[in-house]
């Protein structure tokens, strides 16, 4: 790897057109509403407010009647990662995990005939009629392993999963529908896999929901990423149990946070929390009490106990845990641990948490002036309020200002804004785990793994899972274990996987994704030379502020490639490129001088010296991987510079010596024959 890398240094310091460092980051989703979505809003609320069927009858506060995820997220892979999460099965689902746990193994292990066997394990159950057979089944077909790929019988396998209750397939069904703008049926799917998320948030705050990690900066490894992933910057977790242990109150805190959210590989395990998190309380540890009024509310590893549940949540809120205040605030609106509902308290305890910036509080001011409950109704307050609270990441506020686009109560009606939204929201759901096993595969070393999890994840619409996967593919070549049609994968395979990954992250915003798709058409890697389609591509990641797609719009322009040939536009993006990114200065500063030399010296054989250098440079590429830099003449040629050194400094030390004693240096073979001087 330290071979190529020099090699690329060597030769991109010999050519002109060096290629300007790529961004490193998608960009992340922004929400913008304008002024004509509030504005209609007003008009409407006197319409919507009185009508008794608008369908905000369910618990948004976020419900008390949670499932277990196993529920929620039936035919997850959980029990595959975290065997104590099952239960009892039946035989086709005995048969379906049995499938499933041989295919993530074949793919751990570059198995291709264990692979086959387990995908016609997979096959035999879906023709059954089993949806969780027939969600994998929908997946094969769509990556095209074992099997050729055929998006046809993927999609149908994965409607048949979704019709039988397939939360996963729903995931891939509503995506692919967005993606051909067909948002009334991506919205019924979102908002309803939306919902499946929201009613597993906590009631007083948002859980520390792992987020999917990007595992690389454009072409090279996210490290400072995946150190922190590993727990490099945090305390080994033995070694924070056994603090625990000797009675370290914040290390009880955190190791009952590990067990409670499953962090950091552990299973989750509430029963092991409440026990870390009392012992904590014992010694003062603040925190915890509000964890242990959501246990407690909750019924997570105890019996739901309400009246506990206020008790802890209000000993938290009087150590300044303002996030507490939400709990207290629940269990008043709904009545719960408490004599009677009560409007008028539930609404003071909100605005005591928006009032120290708590985003859960403005949320929740926001669900009783919607809903009015115990106030008088005023969705604009409401529409407020959770942009408010969205503005700092709030999901259950996303949710609700995607019910609002959705319906058009609050805000004009807006399908493609209620789906995205929709979309985030649903992203936050059980099946998220799906990226935690496949990020600590990755850290194992366990690429094949990593890659088949991240695959998954892509199908159901991750971005970051898309542009992971296709990163694998791109970095690991072969030890990716890709599995293609018939064994692994070919490398046209791979290129093609990779190319449809990439182009699926750049359609989401990922402007590096979009500007390697522009790389795959300009330079026919993975697909057919189409210069036009690169520009489009350059197009897409350059109106995302992309540096690198505004130089090679540049380039495009100055000659004539799927662009018109026009050296005033060629200027325009290269300075672009410069506004954009300052590090851009030395390629933007060549680029500028060969406009200028084309442009003053057009018939030159300049111009032709320039325009040669892209033929060139594989050339020099070649020459360098196979002559400098190999082995033997690399150290040959080290050992010559080495001497050269030593005979310039030698050279250099003789004349300064000569020079302190008064000679003039002439040179070494007319040295020989000065007579010495008289003494």
């Amino acid at each position: 790897m330290l071979r190529r890398r020099c090699n690329q240094i060597l030769i991109h310091s010999l050519l002109l057109f060096s290629l300007y460092p790529l961004s490193l980051y998608a960009r992340p989703f922004v929400l913008v509403l304008s002024s004509d979505d509030l504005k209609d809003a007003v008009q409407a609320d006197d319409a919507s407010l009185h009508d008794s069927e608008t369908p905000w009858d369910d618990d948004d506060f976020d419900g008390s009647q949670t499932k277990p995820e196993d529920e929620l997220d039936p035919g997850s892979w959980r029990r595959i990662f975290e065997p104590a999460s099952g239960g009892s099965d039946t035989e086709e689902m005995s048969a379906y995990y049995s499938g499933v746990s041989r295919i993530v193994a074949a793919a751990s292990g570059g198995e291709t005939r264990v692979m086959e066997e387990a995908a016609a394990e997979i096959e035999g159950v879906a023709l059954e009629g089993d949806p969780h057979a027939q969600s994998m089944l929908g997946f094969l077909y769509g990556m095209g392993m074992t099997r050729e790929r055929n998006k046809a019988k993927a999609f149908l396998y994965h409607y048949l999963a979704a019709d039988g209750g397939n939360a996963q397939s729903k995931m891939a069904l509503a995506y692919t529908y967005a993606r051909q703008d067909e948002y009334e049926k991506a919205v019924k799917l979102y908002a309803e896999l939306a919902e499946i998320a929201v009613n597993s948030f906590l009631i007083s705050k948002d859980s520390p929901v792992i987020e999917p990690i990007r595992i690389h900066n454009g072409a090279e490894e996210n490290k400072d990423a995946l150190r922190k992933s590993r727990g490099e910057e945090d305390e080994d977790f033995q070694i924070l149990e056994y603090q625990a242990q000797k009675g370290n109150a914040a290390a009880m805190y955190r190791v009952g946070i590990f067990y409670y959210f499953g962090l950091r590989g552990l299973r989750r395990d509430h029963t092991k929390a409440l026990i870390w998190f009392l012992k904590a309380v014992e010694k003062g540890e603040p925190k915890s009490m509000e964890l242990l009024g959501e246990i407690y509310a909750r019924g997570a590893g105890v019996e739901r106990n309400y009246t506990k549940a206020l008790e802890w949540l209000t000993l938290a809120s009087k150590q300044g845990l303002y996030s507490a205040y939400n709990g207290m605030g629940y269990l008043y609106v709904k009545g719960y641990g408490v004599e009677k509902k009560n409007y008028t308290k539930a609404k003071e305890y909100f605005e005591k948490a928006a009032d120290n910036d708590d985003a859960g509080g403005h949320y929740n001011l926001g669900v009783i002036y919607l809903k009015g409950i115990g106030v008088k109704k005023d969705v604009k307050h409401a529409c407020k309020c959770f942009i408010l609270a969205a503005n700092v990441g709030q999901p259950k506020a996303f949710y609700q200002l995607a019910k609002m686009f959705h319906t058009g109560v609050g805000l004009k009606k807006n399908l493609p804004m209620a789906t995205a939204l929709y979309k985030l929201v649903a992203e936050r759901g059980p099946w998220s785990s799906l990226s935690r096993w496949a990020l600590e595969s990755y850290l194992k070393g366990d690429v094949g793994k990593a890659f088949l999890l991240y695959s998954r994840m892509a199908e159901l619409g991750y971005e970051v899972a898309q542009s992971n996967a296709a990163w694998i593919l791109d970095k690991y070549g072969e030890r990716s274990m890709c599995m293609g049609e018939s064994g692994f994968c070919s490398d046209a395979e791979r290129h093609q996987r990779a190319h449809s990954l990439w182009w699926q992250a750049s359609e989401q915003g990922n402007e590096h994704a979009a500007l390697l798709i522009g790389d795959a058409y300009y330079y026919g890697r993975g697909t057919e030379r189409d210069y036009e389609r690169a520009a489009e591509a350059y197009m897409h990641a350059k109106s995302q502020s992309n540096a690198q797609a505004m130089f090679n719009l540049g380039y495009m322009h100055e000659h004539g490639q799927g662009l018109p040939f026009d050296l005033h536009l060629a200027k325009r993006y290269y300075d672009q490129a410069l506004e954009v990114d300052p590090a851009a200065k030395l390629p933007v500063t060549l680029a500028l001088t060969s406009l200028w030399i084309r442009k003053n010296y057009a018939d030159s054989f300049l111009v032709d010296l320039i325009d040669s250098l892209p033929e060139v440079y594989p050339k020099i590429e070649a020459w360098v991987e196979n002559v400098i830099m190999e082995e033997g003449n690399a150290t040959i040629l080290t050992l010559f510079v080495c001497l050269l050194t030593v005979l310039y400094l030698r050279e250099r030390q003789r004349r300064q010596a000569v020079a302190a004693g008064g000679e003039v240096a002439l040179p070494d073979q007319l040295n020989e024959h000065v007579l010495p001087p008289p003494r």
